[in-house]
């Protein structure tokens, strides 16, 4: 597992051993900073069930302004942490072992807005839908940010909740990548390439 681009370009990073995390395969992560494009460069990135840590990694390689990370799991947040510091990111990182919907709901309290917003949940756990409409009703993403949701193409996720919609998926095999924007976004550019 590598930094695709940006100022980490090619850095190897730590992986999880023996666990059952599946991280983003480089293909998917490519296609997925290729279409957010230069939305990335100083954005605000949220980045739930992180895992190693690698697709928040590779947003602030590619300029992104700050990045959180967030999973449940302590060997998970250890390397993580461990993964910021190969690559010297962890002044614009911030790291919370904590269940998703419980972060959600906290970051919720907190007002905070990212600009882009990545969850990959365990397949298995067919969760997509219930946190991207936790994403919504908690008013996390940005007027015109991107939340970017990873699962299986067995799990039905819903076109529109909460005030975000789906305005894009891409299929790579088994994995899918759906794309929701707010509803309300209305004014400035809330498009992206290729938008359904």
């Amino acid at each position: 597992m590598r930094v695709i681009a940006g100022i980490a370009k090619g850095r190897r990073l730590k992986a999880l051993r023996g666990l059952a995390t599946r991280p983003t395969a480089d293909r998917v992560k490519e296609s997925l900073f290729g279409i957010l494009g230069p939305r990335v460069i100083d954005a605000s990135f949220l980045d739930l069930y992180a895992g190693t840590g690698s697709v928040g990694i590779e947003a602030l390689s590619r300029g992104a302004r700050r990045a959180a990370f967030v999973d449940d799991s302590p060997q998970a947040i250890a390397v993580i942490r461990a993964n910021l510091e190969l690559v010297g990111f962890q002044d614009r990182a911030e790291v919370y072992k904590n269940d998703a919907l419980r972060a959600l709901k906290i970051l919720g309290r907190r007002a905070c807005k990212f600009d882009i917003i990545f969850i990959d949940p365990p397949y298995a756990m067919r969760v997509g839908g219930e946190v991207i409409g936790e994403v919504g009703r908690l008013g996390l993403l940005a007027i015109c940010g991107t939340a970017v949701l990873e699962h299986s193409r067995y799990e039905k996720v819903p076109i529109e909740i909460s005030g975000l919609k789906i305005i894009r998926t891409e299929r790579f095999g088994d994995t899918m990548i759906s794309f929701y924007k707010r509803e309300d976004a209305g004014g400035g550019d809330s498009s992206l390439p290729g938008e359904l």
